[in-house]
Parts: structure tokens; C-alpha cells; sequence
């Protein structure tokens, strides 16, 4: 072996800044995830906002028992994150988890590890993204069976929401609802869409709806709110970040409501 280098210590330590990045977005999301890293990325991360993800365990089938399960695991889960650093938002990203857990209890579970945290669920954000419209008419979409997807009626409903039209596509296995193409997905908004309502939801964060909510709006001439966009516009405008992003629907483009 040849003689090792002298290694030298400088003697004064560089300036530090105060953080690497401006902001920072804890992302809590199910061990099965396919979908809401990549969406991130794409509309949250940028050199001003970090995204910092902890997966926390979740087994199939999407049922609302299987979905309650994962309460326990979330403090937990933002107490990985960062430790002992503040965020400017932690979201949690399951819609239809956030609907049986309650968005209080999710908040409550993740405020435990992170104090005083603005807190998003998919369920939250896609009321203030519908109310950001001022609609009160609404269709559903969701990938669900019928025992999950009865809880998100009741949960639209109890919030002033008068659903014309809701729809389900049976599916009880996360990762199949991630192989849904976009494209499939605007179809299914156009069957989906009542006539007389205002605005469809698209729920499921496990749904590349991101990527075809500018389709399913040219196909239904009504504003499209997804559940991965929703709480990627809700973070962002968290973080004081009031950037216009078209390209992922009308919602992008408006500021969070008041209240």
C-alpha cells in the first residue's frame, strides 16, 4: 500500500446557512406508494422547496379497516422527518385513510412529533381547492370499492357539497390503481362528469391524476381537482409560493382560500 496522504483540518469552518433550502414539505405516504413521490417532484420540489418523504407500513386491501391501521404509525412516521427540525407543512397522502382516521386525529398524530405544524390531508386539501372555485356542485371519481368509497360521499356531503354524480371503480389493491393510465383516467372523468355539476373530484393519491387533470379538463370544461394536486397546491401555498403552474390544471393557478 502506498503512504497515506498528510490530512490537514482548516482551521476555521465555513459560514453555515440557515438551512439548505427555504422550505421544507414533510410527505408521509403508505409503504406501497408508486405515485406521490414522483408528483412531488414534479410540483412541489424546486431549488427554494424541499420535499422530505417517510413511508410508514400499509398492506392491502384498500378497506377501511386496513385504512384506520395506519393511525398509530404517524407520529411516528413525522418524527423521521427531520428530527427535531421545524417544516412548514407535513402531508399526509392517503385519501381515503384521511376520510376514516379524520383529518383532527391526522393532525393531532403528527403534531405529536412535529408542534404546531400546518398539517395537510388529500380530504382537506381537495375542499379548499372545490371551495377555491366556489363550487358547491360536484361529481367523484374514485378508484375504490363501494364499502371504501361510501365514507368519502358522507365526508363531501357533510361539508356543504351536493354530489350529482359519484363514481368507483372497484379496485381494492393500491398499486393497480397507480397502473391506471392518464389517459384512461380522462375518459373516466368525461363518464364520471354529471351535466349540471360545477367540478369533479378525482380522489386517490395512488392515481396518476396529476398528469391528466389538463386532459380531463379540456374533456369536461369544468374545473378538475385531484388529490395529489390538491395537496401539492396547498403545500406550496403554505410555503408563500404563489407560482401559476397551469400545466397541472386550473387549480394551480389560484391562490389558497381564506379561512
Amino acid at each position: 500500500m502506498k503512504p497515506l496522504p498528510q490530512i490537514k483540518l482548516v482551521p476555521n469552518r465555513p459560514a453555515l446557512d440557515e438551512r439548505p433550502l427555504e422550505r421544507r414539505v414533510g410527505l408521509i405516504i403508505l409503504a406501497t406508494d408508486h405515485t406521490t413521490e414522483p408528483d412531488f417532484r414534479r410540483m412541489v420540489a424546486s431549488e427554494r422547496i424541499g420535499v422530505y418523504v417517510a413511508r410508514i407500513p400499509y398492506a392491502n386491501p384498500t378497506t377501511p379497516e386496513n385504512l384506520r391501521k395506519m393511525q398509530p404509525a404517524l407520529t411516528a412516521g413525522a418524527a423521521l422527518i427531520l428530527p427535531d427540525e421545524p417544516l412548514d407543512a407535513v402531508c399526509y397522502s392517503c385519501t381515503s385513510a384521511s376520510v376514516v382516521i379524520g383529518d383532527a386525529e391526522i393532525e393531532t398524530a403528527i403534531q405529536a412529533a412535529k408542534p404546531a405544524v400546518p398539517v395537510v390531508t388529500p380530504t382537506m386539501a381537495g375542499v379548499r381547492g372545490l371551495n377555491a372555485f366556489g363550487v358547491r356542485r360536484i361529481s367523484i371519481l374514485t378508484p375504490y370499492t363501494m364499502e371504501t368509497a361510501r365514507p368519502m360521499a358522507t365526508y363531501f356531503a357533510e361539508r356543504g357539497f351536493d354530489i350529482l354524480g359519484f363514481t368507483c371503480l372497484g379496485f381494492e389493491d393500491d398499486r393497480e390503481m397507480a397502473r391506471i393510465a392518464p389517459a384512461a383516467l380522462v375518459d373516466l372523468a368525461r363518464q364520471a362528469m354529471h351535466p349540471q355539476a360545477d367540478a369533479l373530484f378525482v380522489s386517490c393519491t395512488a392515481l396518476r391524476g396529476a398528469l391528466a387533470v389538463t386532459g380531463m379538463e379540456q374533456a369536461i370544461g369544468r374545473p378538475v381537482v385531484t388529490s395529489n394536486q390538491a395537496t401539492a397546491w396547498n403545500c406550496l401555498r403554505l410555503c408563500g409560493d404563489e407560482t401559476a403552474h397551469p400545466e397541472f390544471g386550473s387549480l394551480m393557478t389560484l391562490p389558497l382560500p381564506r379561512g
